[in-house]
């Protein structure tokens, strides 16, 4: 069999993956309303094939400042995955999240807001993972989220390596092929926030994610 990567999907396989992503985008914004306590509406998720290059472009410009968290995964799937939401919604999710506590001047963040945004990041990206593993029966664990405040160009750079790093300890991650999945999700209460899920599997992952059904 073929090794797979997102630049060889057919139309059958690509289909799989966008319901996969659609519902993963479901469960993770449940979890966020219930760890808000608050009800919180979604608009169907866009999945898509994005070119690895065009990524920064998706967020308006090279130089759009966003919040990044990105988990390690381990298991039946190796790879990352990635949460990705626009500076200023990253500081309105804190705020929500502790109750209109923090009063953020918009510049930058303090350590209890990235404490709360890689708790908020945990969650949601936990609750995507929990679906993915619902769904193909595989096994998938994650490390704890890595938090990076950049700009899209910064943070996607063109030279297919993703890299982060939090206290001097750091992973990183090699795209393979052109392409990357990119599950793009409006959620909120009446102001709504997109936020950017990004798989990036090992090329053995996704021949593992496609056989566990049947594909």
């Amino acid at each position: 069999m073929a090794e797979n990567t997102l630049d060889n999907l057919n139309d059958l396989q690509f289909d799989v993956l966008k319901e996969i992503g659609n519902i993963g985008a479901g469960n993770a914004t449940t979890a966020l309303a219930k760890m808000m306590n608050m009800k919180i509406d979604m608009n169907v998720p866009r999945v898509d094939l994005v070119p690895f290059t065009n990524l920064p472009d998706i967020f308006g410009s090279p130089e759009e400042v966003l919040a990044g968290i990105l988990v390690q995964l381990d298991g039946d799937i190796k790879g990352m995955m990635m949460f990705l939401v626009k500076e200023k919604s990253a500081h309105n999710l804190v705020n929500s999240l502790m109750g209109g506590m923090i009063q953020s001047s918009g510049d930058g963040f303090s350590d209890m807001e990235l404490s709360a945004l890689g708790e908020i990041g945990n969650i949601i990206i936990g609750a995507y993972l929990s679906a993915m593993s619902n769904l193909t029966s595989l096994k998938i664990s994650s490390s704890v989220p890595y938090i990076s405040i950049d700009m899209a160009g910064a943070l996607l750079s063109d030279d297919e390596d993703i890299n982060y790093s939090t206290e001097g300890d750091g992973i990183s991650a090699k795209i393979r092929g052109d392409k990357v999945l990119l599950i793009e999700t409006q959620f909120g209460e009446l102001d709504f926030v997109n936020g950017y899920f990004l798989m990036v599997p090992e090329l053995e992952s996704y021949d593992a994610i496609l056989s566990s059904l049947g594909m």
